[in-house]
Protein backbone atom coordinates (compact mmCIF):
# COMPACT_ATOMS: atom_id res chain seq x y z
CA UNK A 1 0.00 0.00 0.00
CA UNK A 2 2.49 2.36 0.49
CA UNK A 3 4.15 1.83 -3.15
CA UNK A 4 0.40 3.16 -4.43
CA UNK A 5 0.48 6.21 -2.03
CA UNK A 6 4.20 6.59 -2.83
CA UNK A 7 3.08 6.32 -6.53
CA UNK A 8 -0.19 9.04 -6.54
CA UNK A 9 1.84 11.72 -4.61
CA UNK A 10 4.39 12.01 -7.38
CA UNK A 11 1.76 12.10 -10.02
CA UNK A 12 0.53 14.74 -7.79
CA UNK A 13 3.48 16.45 -8.22
CA UNK A 14 3.95 16.39 -11.62
CA UNK A 15 0.98 17.38 -12.61
CA UNK A 16 0.96 20.36 -10.61
CA UNK A 17 4.06 20.78 -11.91
CA UNK A 18 2.82 20.57 -15.73
CA UNK A 19 -0.29 23.20 -14.75
CA UNK A 20 2.65 25.67 -13.35
CA UNK A 21 4.43 25.14 -16.58
CA UNK A 22 1.82 25.65 -19.20
CA UNK A 23 0.80 28.49 -17.16
CA UNK A 24 3.94 30.86 -17.44
CA UNK A 25 4.11 29.55 -21.46
CA UNK A 26 0.77 31.08 -21.64
CA UNK A 27 2.12 34.53 -19.37
CA UNK A 28 4.83 34.80 -21.45
CA UNK A 29 2.58 34.78 -24.90
CA UNK A 30 -0.19 36.80 -23.78
CA UNK A 31 2.63 39.55 -22.82
CA UNK A 32 3.90 38.66 -26.61
CA UNK A 33 0.92 39.45 -27.90
CA UNK A 34 0.36 42.43 -26.31
CA UNK A 35 3.35 44.29 -26.99
CA UNK A 36 3.39 42.91 -30.72
CA UNK A 37 -0.06 44.55 -30.97
CA UNK A 38 0.51 47.80 -29.05
CA UNK A 39 3.62 48.23 -30.61
CA UNK A 40 7.55 48.44 -29.56
CA UNK A 41 7.66 52.27 -29.04
CA UNK A 42 6.17 54.92 -27.81
CA UNK A 43 5.51 56.64 -30.59
CA UNK A 44 4.75 56.09 -33.98
CA UNK A 45 6.05 57.20 -37.68
CA UNK A 46 3.66 57.26 -40.51
CA UNK A 47 5.71 56.42 -43.68
CA UNK A 48 4.36 57.10 -47.18
CA UNK A 49 6.22 55.63 -49.68
CA UNK A 50 5.26 55.38 -53.70
CA UNK A 51 7.09 53.56 -56.47
CA UNK A 52 9.83 52.24 -53.11
CA UNK A 53 10.70 55.84 -52.79
CA UNK A 54 9.53 57.62 -48.81
CA UNK A 55 7.62 60.74 -50.15
CA UNK A 56 7.11 61.81 -46.74
CA UNK A 57 7.25 61.08 -42.83
CA UNK A 58 5.38 62.23 -40.17
CA UNK A 59 5.42 61.52 -36.40
CA UNK A 60 1.59 60.79 -35.49
CA UNK A 61 2.82 62.08 -31.77
CA UNK A 62 3.31 65.66 -32.68
CA UNK A 63 0.79 65.95 -35.13
CA UNK A 64 -2.10 68.59 -32.94
CA UNK A 65 -4.13 69.37 -35.65
CA UNK A 66 -5.61 67.88 -38.92
CA UNK A 67 -4.13 67.91 -42.29
CA UNK A 68 -5.25 67.00 -45.57
CA UNK A 69 -2.40 66.63 -48.79
CA UNK A 70 -2.74 64.66 -51.89
CA UNK A 71 -0.44 62.20 -53.16
CA UNK A 72 -0.08 62.01 -57.45
CA UNK A 73 1.20 59.25 -58.82
CA UNK A 74 2.44 61.29 -62.16
CA UNK A 75 -0.11 59.36 -64.06
CA UNK A 76 -3.69 60.78 -63.35
CA UNK A 77 -3.90 59.22 -59.90
CA UNK A 78 -4.14 60.50 -56.86
CA UNK A 79 -4.28 59.57 -52.90
CA UNK A 80 -6.05 62.24 -50.34
CA UNK A 81 -4.38 61.34 -47.03
CA UNK A 82 -5.72 62.65 -44.18
CA UNK A 83 -3.67 62.76 -40.55
CA UNK A 84 -5.17 63.55 -37.40
CA UNK A 85 -3.61 63.21 -33.86
CA UNK A 86 -2.11 59.78 -33.39
CA UNK A 87 -3.69 58.16 -36.53
CA UNK A 88 -3.98 58.66 -40.66
CA UNK A 89 -5.87 57.42 -43.39
CA UNK A 90 -6.65 57.46 -47.12
CA UNK A 91 -9.70 59.77 -47.64
CA UNK A 92 -10.31 59.73 -51.08
CA UNK A 93 -8.84 57.93 -54.22
CA UNK A 94 -9.47 57.97 -58.16
CA UNK A 95 -8.40 54.10 -57.97
CA UNK A 96 -11.40 51.62 -59.37
CA UNK A 97 -11.56 49.33 -56.16
CA UNK A 98 -10.74 52.26 -53.47
CA UNK A 99 -9.37 49.36 -50.49
CA UNK A 100 -7.25 52.21 -49.55
CA UNK A 101 -9.85 54.27 -48.61
CA UNK A 102 -12.47 51.53 -46.85
CA UNK A 103 -8.79 50.44 -44.55
CA UNK A 104 -10.02 53.27 -42.28
CA UNK A 105 -7.68 54.76 -39.70
CA UNK A 106 -4.16 53.61 -39.48
CA UNK A 107 -2.34 54.12 -36.33
CA UNK A 108 -0.31 51.15 -34.39
CA UNK A 109 -1.14 48.37 -37.05
CA UNK A 110 1.42 46.22 -38.57
CA UNK A 111 -0.66 45.96 -41.77
CA UNK A 112 -0.29 48.49 -43.87
CA UNK A 113 -2.31 50.64 -46.05
CA UNK A 114 -2.32 49.50 -49.97
CA UNK A 115 -2.96 51.19 -52.99
CA UNK A 116 -1.68 49.03 -55.81
CA UNK A 117 -2.83 51.00 -58.85
CA UNK A 118 -1.06 54.14 -57.76
CA UNK A 119 1.84 52.10 -56.02
CA UNK A 120 1.25 53.79 -52.56
CA UNK A 121 2.00 52.46 -49.09
CA UNK A 122 1.59 53.91 -45.71
CA UNK A 123 3.32 52.25 -43.22
CA UNK A 124 3.86 52.75 -39.05
CA UNK A 125 7.35 52.18 -38.04
CA UNK A 126 9.04 53.33 -34.62
CA UNK A 127 9.82 56.82 -33.55
CA UNK A 128 13.15 56.03 -34.30
CA UNK A 129 12.95 55.91 -38.01
CA UNK A 130 14.65 51.85 -38.30
CA UNK A 131 12.78 49.01 -38.87
CA UNK A 132 9.83 47.63 -36.86
CA UNK A 133 10.04 43.55 -35.29
CA UNK A 134 8.03 42.80 -37.66
CA UNK A 135 8.89 42.82 -41.39
CA UNK A 136 6.64 43.82 -44.60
Amino acid sequence: MTENGGKHETNGRLKTRTWILLFGVFAVLCAAAILWMNGFSKGSVAEIVQNGVTVRRIDLSRVTAAETFTVEDGEGGYNVITVEPGRIAVSDANCRDRVCVHYGWLSKSRIPILCIPHKLMIRISGSDGGPDAVSY
